[in-house]
């Protein structure tokens, strides 16, 4: 599986991005799809999940800000950032996880995903 991350960029405080993760190769095989980010200096940490049954699995930082969904026909995961603040800058991996049944505690682990996709940095000025 080969996932490309895309939408990243610079925005002011409140406003919006959808980042999109593109799947190509051997996307049958997989559970679910998270998005984690890595902010400078800090060790990269989960934001959301979304299952091939379309249960969804958030970080408390983001409930309520972030919605993230898939299009199982383009093969497309999509996280849709309202109301960003400066601390949701870093750089925003996806990542595919090929582990049927995994919780919802396991998917926000990165020792979860089987492959990632190249990052892109998010922006957020104040």
């Amino acid at each position: 599986v080969q996932l490309q991350a895309f939408g990243g960029g610079l925005v002011q405080a409140g406003g919006s991005l959808r980042l999109s993760c593109a799947a190509s190769g051997r996307t049958s095989s997989s559970y679910a799809t998270g998005w984690f980010r890595q902010a400078p200096g800090k060790e990269r940490e989960f934001v959301a999940a979304v299952t091939r049954y379309d249960n969804t699995y958030y970080a408390d930082s983001v409930k309520g800000r972030f919605t993230i969904s898939r299009d199982g026909v383009q093969n497309t995961v999509y996280l849709q950032m309202n109301s960003l603040k400066p601390e949701d800058t870093a750089i925003y991996y996806c990542a595919t996880s090929l582990r049927y049944g995994s919780s919802w505690s396991t998917l926000t682990l990165r020792t979860a995903y089987d492959y990632w996709g190249q990052g892109t940095l998010v922006t957020v000025s104040s």
